[in-house]
């Protein structure tokens, strides 16, 4: 046989072991968000993202330059947008990004921070399937600026400063509970009175 049909032989059989391998998994600990993934899942998943991902789009090339208006209308969208699961520094440790499964991961790790600018535009503008990750672009690849942006953002979040991670707490989005509780201190301060029955939330 050739070498193709050997290399061919050799992919069919790694599928078809890791097909198994993730149904036995599946078999053991059912559905479970719980639980964490296998490094052989792990292992698995990256590579199938990686070969569904055009290889056109990962040599796509950031057309917004890096400045700092860039960079700060981008904390402003991550800190609204993103921030919920990923943190504002990137981390994932927060409580809805720890309980995905797969976790949340940290954005300033080598794992996220060795993909090309392209491959980061595609994962923000066509999300993750099975895994908690939306897709945020809502238009064709060309006029979203935006996750463009957020690219730049990402490839900063290994040196942000606590300036920075300070200035994204105003744009953090707040509970309903704590929406009421400033609008209350708003009245206040412009000179209307407490409500009584309102009382600070408790943490």
């Amino acid at each position: 046989m050739s070498k193709g049909v050997w290399v061919m032989l050799a992919m069919a059989t790694l599928l078809v072991t890791g097909n198994v391998a993730m149904l036995w998994f599946v078999l053991q600990s059912g559905f479970s968000a719980k639980e964490q993934p296998m490094k052989l899942e792990v292992l698995f998943a990256r590579q199938l993202r990686r070969l569904a991902m055009p290889e056109a789009q990962k040599q796509m090339k950031n057309p917004v330059p890096a400045t700092d208006e860039v960079l700060a209308e981008a904390r402003g969208h991550f800190a609204d947008h993103c921030a919920s699961c990923h943190g504002n520094d990137g981390s994932g440790s927060t409580v809805i990004g720890q309980n995905f499964y797969p976790r949340t991961p940290d954005l300033t790790k080598i794992e996220t921070q060795s993909f090309s600018d392209g491959e980061l535009f595609y994962i923000i503008h066509n999300g993750v399937r099975f895994t908690g990750m939306p897709a945020w672009g809502k238009d064709r690849h060309e006029p979203d600026l935006d996750s463009w942006k957020l690219v730049h953002f990402i490839r900063h979040l290994p040196s942000i400063t606590s300036k920075e991670l300070e200035e994204m707490e105003r744009y953090n989005p707040m509970s309903q509970v704590e929406r009421e509780e400033q609008e209350r201190i708003d009245r206040f301060l412009e000179g209307g009175d407490l409500d009584p029955h309102s009382h600070a939330p408790h943490h």
